[in-house]
């Protein structure tokens, strides 16, 4: 018997597998890596047992997107309990993108003829509104950074919490440099430089991507130093600046803080303040819309942001032009002088 070809060879589990590696070794990041795998799960839970990746129809494609639109309900990740819901568009949009990518991925391998899911139409889905913080909400949360909840036997009455000088320092860098949370919870110490207050950042990527050179100001500078202060004289230059600190038999001991971490941290902050959806990627698009306001370049918040794409930077300028315009109108000397 001649060989078999390798078109009907492999099942959808190995193709799965086979590509996260690649992926890998092409240096993409673990949230990438996630991202595919999550619809690679969705796959095998619609698919029954574990078919030939190249004996999967079109067909059959076609209605696991169906089944993801009106069928499938997401159970939440957490251990707090919260209902059951629908995938969102966009979430959807991006299990297209991650099946589409596995598809090419076999096509290049020579295990499939041709990309299926490129001639499905993706989800469609309207980007959300970019809230930027005011403010007062900024003011609400550094307050809340140092203060626990009002006590539920004791009105009115709170305690200061040991972490708070970290949580401040935490959301200074972030609204003053524009870093991802991934970027934040990998800083190192041989990364900040405060005579002139910047961080070297490493961007995207499994290895740790592309480096860049954010900056920061005077307060964001004090406040990192005050909160580094009592670690200082024994810092390596691989510690991180962030840490978790535990007091375990009498000794110090700091653990490094991870991505989800810092998102819930951010949200319990939140809470305490009264300020809805503030997660660290809202701070982002804070710092962004703010320095435009303020008279920065897009070119130079390119750099900052490490943005490789003009697709999010132009939404950004578009929301300072439309402040520009409302701006004008009250101060337009023509209208004033009634000219």
């Amino acid at each position: 018997m001649g060989r078999k070809s390798p078109l009907h060879s492999i099942p959808l589990s190995q193709a799965c597998d086979g590509m996260i590696l690649a992926k890998q070794a092409a240096d993409r990041s673990p949230n990438t890596i996630n991202n595919y795998q999550h619809a690679f799960a969705k796959l095998r839970l619609f698919l029954p047992g574990n078919p030939l990746l190249a004996c999967i129809t079109r067909a059959q494609l076609v209605a696991f997107f169906s089944w993801l639109e009106a069928d499938h309900v997401a159970e939440p990740d957490g251990v707090a309990p919260r209902p059951k819901r629908k995938l969102a568009a966009k979430t959807r949009n991006n299990i297209h993108g991650g099946l589409s990518a596995l598809w090419a991925w076999a096509v290049a391998e020579g295990i499939v003829k041709e990309n299926l899911v490129r001639t499905i139409e993706p989800p469609q889905f309207s980007e959300p509104d970019i809230q930027p913080h005011t403010l007062e909400d900024v003011e609400a949360l550094l307050k809340a950074c140092d203060q626990t909840r009002v006590w539920q036997n004791r009105a009115s009455t709170t305690t200061s919490r040991p972490s708070g000088l970290r949580d401040a320092a935490i959301l200074l860098t972030l609204l003053d440099t524009g870093i991802r949370a991934t970027e934040l919870v990998n800083l190192r110490f041989r990364d900040l430089n405060l005579k002139n207050n910047s961080f070297e950042v490493r961007g995207k990527g499994r290895g740790g991507g592309k480096k860049r050179t954010v900056y920061f100001g005077k307060r964001t500078r004090a406040l990192l130093w005050k909160y580094l202060l009592p670690r200082l004289d024994a810092m390596r230059d691989d510690d991180l600046v962030f840490v978790n600190q535990e007091q375990i038999g009498g000794e110090v001991v700091y653990r490094c803080m991870t991505r989800t971490a810092l998102y819930k941290l951010v949200a319990r902050i939140g809470e305490r303040a009264g300020v809805k959806k503030a997660h660290p990627h809202r701070f982002r698009h804070t710092f962004a819309i703010t320095y435009l306001r303020n008279g920065g370049d897009i070119f130079t918040l390119r750099e900052q942001l490490g943005h490789a794409d003009w697709k999010i930077l132009n939404r950004y300028l578009a929301l300072s032009q439309i402040d520009r315009a409302r701006a004008h109108e009250p101060a337009s000397p023509v209208d004033r002088w009634r000219l």
